[in-house]
């Protein structure tokens, strides 16, 4: 056979070959048929609406309600029917992603629309007009987180542990973005995206302390007064400093005088960084979880809180996982995957805070 057609169907063999059903594992079964075709629509689905919220931003068109939603749930299809698919013919699973996301979950090929998703958020997450910025928003956490753990009785070292994981909060929230809005809901805003009451809540907790944490911290309190001054009138959650500082009182500073008995029982700095998430997405069994002497092990099995947790992209993707009726804090933290690479910025960030 001559070179070229030697390698034309050296080409064509090839192609065949990654083409083939289950690599070459002979015809596929209903259930790989039905999970091919379910991530096909998936896929399809999700390109559709990229596409739409782009016409519509550049068209200058009005955005539905909750703009973000269908966005949301399309890329939570795509991801859950990619892992339905690896379950049914595992040779699918690919190439490790930009994301880390784990591949049985993730098409490496897709990465560019997750860009795209990622920036129409970022469009339609964009702070209102008048909006409070800080020159400094990530030293900003970690000095209040600070102020606050140190008026809660910790030592100046367990205090910076609880900077970093407040540092780490605002990424799992925004990605470090200050005075975002919300496209997927009308009640959670700012840069630690509270809602009206939580606000309110953390501001009158803030009181109780403000003074003894301006004694100990006249600069800091000085820049508080300063905040609250420039704020008054105005939505404080999007004013940076106001939403973090009532963010953290609301709820996470409660648990600051816990942070010796949570480094013993996870001392991965992501995994306290996880557990502090939790308390923003299902409080009370959290915070059961803490009280009962055994963290890890400790199970949740209320469909209520499963249902929380599928919301926030915990035991979300594939038919396996939905199904889970209950799951242990162990499972829990591990099954929260989708929030390692925002905790390692927040790392990253933190350490480059500590140098200076």
């Amino acid at each position: 056979m001559e070179p070229r057609r030697h390698a034309a169907a050296l080409i064509a063999a090839l192609a065949l070959l990654l083409t083939t059903p289950a690599l070459g594992q002979g015809a596929l079964t209903t259930r790989q048929s039905d999970a091919v075709a379910a991530y096909d629509r998936a896929l399809g689905d999700f390109k559709s609406i990229l596409a739409e919220r782009r016409r519509q931003i550049e068209a200058k068109q009005p955005l539905p309600n909750l703009p973000g939603q269908a966005l949301y749930l399309a890329r939570v299809a795509v991801i859950s029917t990619y892992k339905d698919l690896t379950d049914a013919i595992p040779s699918r699973i690919g190439k490790p992603n930009k994301f880390e996301i784990p591949p049985a979950y993730f098409d490496v090929a897709i990465e560019p629309l997750i860009d795209e998703y990622a920036a129409l958020f970022e469009i339609m997450e964009a702070p209102p007009a008048g909006a409070q910025n800080s020159a400094t928003p990530f030293k900003d956490v970690v000095d209040l987180a600070v102020a606050i753990a140190r008026a809660k009785g910790l030592s100046s070292a367990q205090a910076d542990v609880a900077g970093r994981i407040s540092l780490g909060l605002f990424f799992a929230e925004t990605n470090g973005k200050q005075n975002v809005r919300n496209a997927r809901s009308n009640t959670y805003m700012g840069s630690f995206q509270t809602g009206p009451s939580e606000d309110r809540n953390g501001r009158r907790k803030w009181e109780t302390i403000k003074g003894e944490i301006a004694s100990a911290n006249p600069e800091l309190g000085a820049r508080d007064d300063k905040e609250e001054a420039r704020s008054r009138g105005t939505d404080h959650r999007f004013n940076h400093w106001t939403n973090v500082r009532d963010g953290l009182m609301n709820a996470h500073a409660d648990l600051f005088p816990q942070i010796p008995a949570i480094v013993k029982a996870l001392p991965d700095p992501i995994d306290q960084m996880k557990l502090f998430e939790l308390i923003q997405i299902v409080p009370t069994p959290t915070r059961a979880a803490l009280k009962s002497g055994d963290l890890l092990n400790y199970r949740v099995s209320s469909p209520t809180i499963m249902k929380h947790l599928r919301n926030n992209s915990i035991f979300a993707f594939g038919q396996a996982d939905r199904a889970r009726s209950s799951a242990s804090f162990r499972e829990i933290l591990a099954a929260m995957w989708l929030f390692n690479r925002k905790f390692e910025r927040a790392m990253a960030k933190y350490a480059e805070i500590s140098a200076h």
